[in-house]
């Protein structure tokens, strides 16, 4: 490891504040680079870089780096950039600063989406390809068996599309870690627990049947980015190989939970992945600046928990949230959990800007008394026994390969034919009586074989 982890020289000197919760854990690999927290969006975006290096100051003072591998990692480099990216649009990137914007041909900024959610800021490209080398250098331990589980809390941008930027992400890491990933893994699941929809990897992988994306976020059509209704569930060669939990306001612990483990365990065991990628945007969590759910961070990690639990290898990335002392205190306490280690609730004394998690000084504060929970049981219920239904329509993935497939050469916008017949099926299906239909459907899961 080059370069001191929490930029601070007493690192090495802090001692463990945990204990193990487990007779085994995972090999675990921390990539960062100190250099990416120094990028700023605005002094009023909402979008702070500087919650990172929170996230590895509090990780550091648990004594966390003391059982994990940590990698300060390279920049991407322009070619691995193109493997989603279009040249255009990664040309305008590289070239592109505060100084030149305004000379560029009219209407430039307007074709690449360049606005108040994604502006151009000093030395943008090359933070782009910091925390899109860290994603690729964790992916590489991952292919190279160096680890079980390989955590970028700077990655996990997923809403940025092959030739724009969208929602505060300008390159998606995780499109170009799983296309990596894809040459060593037949399968991969990709499970996304942000408050926004993670349109721009289900739209990379759409198509195919290899890359099933999952994603809970809130949405009412009007919502960024719009998308990520139940009825989005892939076409051709990926049809079912997309599922979308459509949640409303104000999801409390229990409901998120237990909609999660039912959706995720039958999946895993249906699917049968080889490796899942885990976005873990703190942008779900209560008493976000921009979020409307009401969950605690114990709550978000039990997500992470229970996906740990199925001992399949781990890509584990960030992601949004915008409260940056909230967002450390998830991620360092999912850094624990990802390391079978229990932390301690009170923060630790000497860690830099302490101030910033007063005043209860807790890893674990209150944040579910914000909204209204507007998620009826009879709602939850109902998007269960939808996405038990489209599981139930999965069939076996094909073996190792890595061709253009996996990446769809036309705009999703233009597949509607096959989408259109989707929503028709389902609403004429939405008549039947959903107990009776939750009974047929958990029974025939209960046949199913898993893919070999």
């Amino acid at each position: 490891m080059s370069g001191t982890f929490s930029y601070d020289v007493k690192t090495e000197e802090n001692q463990p504040s945990f204990e193990y919760n487990s007779a085994y854990s995972p090999r675990v690999s921390y990539h960062f680079n100190s250099k990416v927290s120094h990028y700023h969006y605005g002094v009023k975006h909402p979008m702070k870089p500087f919650r990172l290096m929170l996230t590895d100051h509090l990780v550091s003072s648990y004594g966390l780096h003391k059982i994990m591998d940590l990698y300060e990692t390279r920049s991407a480099t322009r070619d691995e950039l193109l493997q989603f990216h279009s040249e255009d649009y990664v040309n305008f990137l590289s070239k592109v600063s505060p100084d030149n914007a305004n000379k560029l041909p009219r209407g430039t900024l307007e074709n690449f989406n360049i606005g108040d959610d994604c502006p151009i800021f000093q030395n943008l490209y090359d933070y782009t390809t910091l925390y899109t080398g860290a994603s690729l250098d964790a992916t590489r331990k991952l292919i190279n068996n160096q680890s079980d589980i390989a955590i970028n809390w700077s990655g996990g941008l997923h809403h940025a599309k092959k030739n724009s930027p969208s929602g505060f992400c300008y390159v998606n890491d995780i499109v170009l870690s799983i296309l990596n990933l894809l040459r060593y893994h037949p399968r991969i699941l990709y499970i996304d627990i942000d408050l926004h929809h993670g349109d721009g990897v289900q739209e990379a992988f759409y198509t195919t049947d290899r890359v099933f994306t999952l994603s809970f976020h809130k949405y009412n059509g009007e919502f960024f980015p719009g998308t990520g209704d139940l009825t989005e569930i892939g076409c051709d060669k990926g049809k079912h190989f997309a599922l979308n939990v459509p949640l409303e306001d104000g999801i409390d612990d229990d409901s998120y939970i237990n909609l999660f483990k039912s959706i995720v365990d039958p999946l895993i065991i249906t699917f049968k992945p080889t490796l899942i990628v885990q976005q873990c945007g703190a942008d779900s969590l209560g008493h976000d600046r921009l979020g409307c759910f009401n969950l605690n961070i114990k709550a978000h990690g039990e997500c992470v928990k229970f996906v740990k639990s199925f001992g399949l290898p781990m890509l584990v990335v960030g992601g949004g949230g915008y409260t940056p002392r909230n967002v450390s205190r998830l991620w360092t306490y999912e850094t624990g959990i990802l390391n079978d280690v229990l932390l301690p609730e009170n923060i630790p004394e000497d860690i830099p800007f302490r101030d910033s998690f007063g005043p209860d000084y807790s890893l674990y504060p209150v944040l579910d008394d914000l909204y209204e929970n507007k998620n009826s049981k009879k709602l939850l219920e109902d998007i269960r026994i939808r996405c038990l239904e489209n599981i139930r329509y999965l069939q076996g993935a094909p073996s190792v390969r890595m061709d253009a497939e996996c990446i769809p050469t036309q705009d999703i916008s233009a597949l509607t034919e096959e989408e259109d017949k989707i929503i028709q099926e389902m609403n004429e299906e939405s008549d039947t009586d959903s107990s009776t239909r939750l009974e047929q459907i958990e029974k025939e899961n209960s046949g199913l074989i898993a893919f070999s």
